[in-house]
């Protein structure tokens, strides 16, 4: 077992003499550790919760967390017509087109289709080669624009606080489409393009307009008149994203934004802890604060809307729920709901312009595209905070660097995700090396004084549990353990320093794009659990070895025949949940630390110890063998 401290040891304290308290700690121990990690298992995955409504009224807020209440002001609905001046010519003329058009745009980094009908996105395709929706040699390039949920609403349609004008500005307008730009031999127009979509009928002028350069992020403006007066119309991505295919996927997804150059997130729900619930992301709810930006975001993707005039931006919040198979392959297998989120963007003047970035995270991309600052250009805040590593990013963030610094280094092979991680685990066992020894040492001692310690538990054996006087036994422990010098927590640190790093390689294998579907071997996907089950079982069979080679003074034979299966099984089967990356690292450290414990058994400390097992494992069993003194 990689690092943890040794189950076979023999406990430091508690009452009674013998194995049981030392089967007792054994087992205290052991479910500790299976309790940690499905516990970190279960706060990284939000529980599902009942359908939000789809539409509130604008007066309706949503919580945010550490956000002063005065800034939120909700936005009130346009008054009607009458009641206000023209501020826009009237349109008597009906402009449309009379048939649906699709019209394709396309860089070196999209392929985005729009449809007339509504002036919104049917696919928005990611062109680069490593993000497919499958691994497989047959998947296809990634389209964010999510099949399962575009009954919810498509990309770069249109959200109004009328459900009929919403709905007449998406389904039922075709708009008449104004290209600039060159044609391509396929037929797509070839940024740096624009597009412009126009509709207007019976008092009512839309247009859209979209430019596209040669980066991930379009520019869209949109004005709304009736009657010549502004309608609060937003520009929405509703859906969620195209790499959320299964439920566990969507539970994922974010509501991420930056308000003056704060950032924070939230989930579609509460974590169901009260150490870490805060407010889920409500349906329809309205925000008027001055957003640097605010996006959509799941585990490796991003849909984030920078607004040109952050002080005026409304942000509605949209949060459904869809019903999806428990097995993606079997489309009858058992439902389970989950969370849409989505949201829209737009100014409170009514003209919106904005800046949109739909696309991968990935570290460089997004440290290179700025929100707008107080000069009205973009020097604001970059969108790399979309990367989200959680409370233990101190830690994450450095192994992720380590990570891509060796990938690079290593070059473009199709193997060296797999090979960074195993190079950055042999490096940090090195460094562990000398805290290793330290454990070692600090076991040797507690070995040597574990008769005194015994005798000192059958003074006080006849006590109760709830006797004052239990009081004077943990004193005299204490002061036998500092005149020998043993400090009982030694062994305790390599647990203490590794263990934080497992939960970063989980938060680095969570949130990389790069290792979204990295191949190792037989491992199409290091981000996904082993589909053979190789790994999980390698982690059974070295850390049982581990445990055999390992001295385990005072420890009953059955006892320890039963330990040396029981935690490995269960740490085996744990990771047949996780990413395989993670399995790959722990399968490493179990190598790792079989061949430094062959090591320390050849060792004076390691022959020293398994000298007193012995002994005493004889004395357990009646033998009467020549005592061995343990050096000093």
């Amino acid at each position: 077992m990689a690092e943890f401290n040794n189950p076979n040891l023999p406990a430091s304290g508690g009452s009674g003499g013998g194995s049981g308290g030392d089967m007792r700690g054994l087992m205290t121990m052991t479910l500790l550790a299976l309790v940690v990690l499905l516990a970190f298992q279960f706060l990284t995955k939000p529980k599902q919760t009942t359908p939000a409504p789809a539409a509130q009224t604008p007066a309706q807020t949503q919580p945010q967390p550490a956000q002063p209440a005065a800034t939120q002001a909700q936005p009130a609905q346009p008054q009607p017509a009458a009641r206000r001046a023209p501020a826009h010519p009237v349109s008597t003329n009906v402009i449309a087109a009379s048939a649906v058009e699709k019209t394709t745009v396309e860089n070196e980094n999209l392929k985005i289709v729009f449809t007339n009908r509504g002036a919104q996105v049917e696919h928005w395709i990611l062109k680069g080669k490593q993000y497919k929706d499958h691994p497989d040699p047959g998947g296809q390039q990634l389209d964010l624009v999510n099949s399962r949920t575009a009954a919810l609403g498509l990309p770069l349609s249109l959200f109004t606080y009328e459900p009929e004008l919403t709905k007449q500005l998406n389904e039922a307008a075709l708009y008449q489409v104004t290209t600039n730009g060159m044609i391509g031999a396929d037929g797509a127009l070839q940024a740096p393009a624009s597009i412009t979509f126009h509709y207007a009928a019976n008092g009512l002028d839309v247009v859209k307009t979209f430019r596209f350069d040669a980066s991930y992020v379009v520019t869209a403006e949109v004005e709304v008149h009736r009657d010549g007066v502004p309608v609060r119309a937003l520009l929405a991505w509703p859906g969620g994203l195209g790499d959320q295919t299964e439920a566990m996927h969507f539970s994922y997804g974010k509501f991420v934004w930056s308000l003056d150059g704060k950032d924070d997130s939230l989930t579609p729900n509460p974590s169901g802890f009260l150490f870490w619930s805060s407010p889920g992301v409500s349906g329809g709810a309205t925000l008027t604060q001055p957003y640097d930006y605010a996006a959509v975001s799941d585990l490796y993707f991003a849909a984030a809307f920078l607004p040109d005039a952050p002080a005026r931006t409304t942000v509605v919040t949209l949060h459904n729920q869809i019903e999806l198979p428990t097995d993606p392959s079997d489309p009858n297998s058992q439902k389970k709901p989950a969370d849409v989120l989505g949201l829209a963007v737009g100014d409170i003047s009514g003209s919106t312009r904005v800046r949109l970035f739909a696309g991968p995270k990935e570290t460089d991309l997004l440290k290179a595209i700025h929100s707008t600052g107080s000069d009205g250009k973009p020097t604001g805040p970059t969108l790399e905070p979309l990367i989200q590593f959680g409370w233990l990013t101190i830690i994450a963030k450095p192994l992720y660097l380590a990570l891509r610094y060796l990938r690079i280094w290593m070059g473009p092979g199709a193997y060296n995700w797999g090979w960074a991680i195993i190079i950055v685990t042999v490096i940090f066992n090195l460094l562990m090396l000398p805290t290793r020894f330290m454990m070692m040492k600090s076991s040797l001692k507690m070995m040597r004084i574990q008769p005194k310690v015994e005798a000192i538990k059958q003074r006080y054996k006849h006590l109760k549990p709830t006797d004052p006087k239990r009081a004077e036994m943990n004193t005299e422990m204490m002061a036998l353990y500092k005149a020998e010098g043993v400090n009982m927590y030694g062994s305790c640190l390599p647990m203490l320093i590794q263990m934080p790093l497992f939960f970063a390689y989980y938060r680095v294998l969570l949130n990389a794009v790069e290792l979204r579907q990295a191949p190792w071997f037989w491992l199409t996907d290091l981000s996904t659990p082993d589909p053979k089950y190789i790994l999980p079982i390698l982690i059974i069979v070295t850390m049982f070895i581990v445990q055999l080679i390992t001295p385990s003074p005072g420890m009953d034979p059955t006892q320890r025949k039963m330990m040396a299966i029981m935690m490995p099984a269960i740490f085996g089967f744990t990771m047949l949940h996780f990413a395989s990356g993670l399995a790959l690292y722990w399968c490493t450290m179990n190598i790792i630390s079989l061949a430094i414990q062959l090591g320390i058994n050849q060792s004076s400390i390691g022959k020293e110890m398994h000298e007193i097992s012995a002994r005493r494992a004889a004395k357990k069993a009646g033998i009467n063998p020549k005592t061995i003194q343990g050096k000093r």
